[in-house]
């Protein structure tokens, strides 16, 4: 088995094409389609197995959908353990208008998941052996997944001596953090629902983070605040970053991108800044390949050099 597990309850498989200009009641002449596995989890694995880590990604897959996901997944030769749902598996889809270099991005809400399929998911990470060094929650909750269900895969990555990372939002993310995760990765959006305030300014965006690190909830905060840079804020550390000059293509992914090259690092032993460092730059390697390409370690590598990083 893998040093790091990604668990997808939602995945999707991720659709993106361009357009001169989104005009309503027309004919849209699109460029030829793409297609990619998708979900946050399965997105953060695609990202660690391009670094060379060792990963496993935990996901239900069903339909038509499904079958193509399955088909995607183990074309980038990620190693995977599915629990096969009656639900189709969604499809998620993204179109850049050309004339204007914007980007429109349809997120569809994935079918309802049968309890047995949402426990399978559960019940194949608890079986994970040998025990990996990281488990990570990512993505959203499809429709009759309690919200209890990244608490729970904490609870069992606890059992496996793991540590818990975690990428969503709204209730599930908070209900996790109170049974206590090592990692958020919120954006900005996020922070503030979670916080329940507006956060305004870095004061802010420390103050939130540490409330919940000092409760003994979290051990890590990586803020991601887009093209404000990031945040990386533990007990004893707090780490301000600025964005990347770089021109966005596509924004698809990369959160994904940062967190997944932020635990590839950890994983292998490096230190927090580092890994924040390669964070930002997988981060911002994502934003300049179209679609939802992710990022590329070459490009992240290039980069790396050039993240710019000081004390809050």
């Amino acid at each position: 088995m893998a040093d790091i597990v990604t668990l997808t309850p939602n995945p999707a498989v991720d659709l993106s094409t361009s357009v001169d200009r989104i005009v309503p009641m027309r004919k849209l002449r699109c460029a030829p389609q793409r297609r990619d596995p998708g979900g946050g989890g399965v997105n953060v694995a695609r990202v660690i197995k391009r670094f060379g880590g060792d990963v496993e990604a935990i996901l239900p897959v069903g339909g038509f959908t499904g079958k193509l996901l399955r088909g995607l997944i183990d074309d980038e030769k990620i190693p995977n353990r599915v629990i096969e749902s009656e639900s189709e598996t969604r499809e998620d889809f993204s179109v850049s208008e050309l004339s204007t270099a914007q980007q429109y991005r349809f997120v569809l809400p994935g079918q309802p998941l049968r309890e047995s399929e949402w426990r399978g998911c559960l019940d194949a990470l608890a079986a994970t052996l040998p025990r990996p060094k990281f488990v990570v929650g990512s993505g959203s909750l499809p429709p009759a997944v309690p919200n209890d269900f990244y608490a729970q895969a904490a609870a069992i990555a606890r059992t496996l001596g793991a540590k818990f990372v975690i990428d969503t939002s709204g209730e599930p993310l908070a209900v996790a953090i109170e049974h206590g995760v090592y990692m958020i990765k919120p954006n900005l959006r996020e922070m503030r629902d979670l916080f329940g305030a507006e956060l305004l300014n870095q004061e802010d965006w420390i103050v939130a983070a540490r409330k919940y690190i000092t409760a003994g909830k979290v051990e890590v905060v990586a803020l991601s605040l887009g093209h404000l840079g990031a945040l990386l804020v533990t007990r004893d550390l707090t780490l301000r970053a600025q964005p990347l000059p770089v021109e966005p293509v596509s924004a698809v992914g990369a959160g994904d991108s940062f967190l997944g090259a932020m635990v590839f690092s950890l994983a292998k032993g490096d230190g927090l800044a580092d890994a924040f460092r390669l964070g930002m730059a997988a981060g911002s390697s994502a934003l300049i390949h179209a679609g939802t390409e992710l990022c590329r370690p070459d490009a992240a590598y290039r980069l790396y050099a050039s993240v710019t990083m000081e004390s809050a």
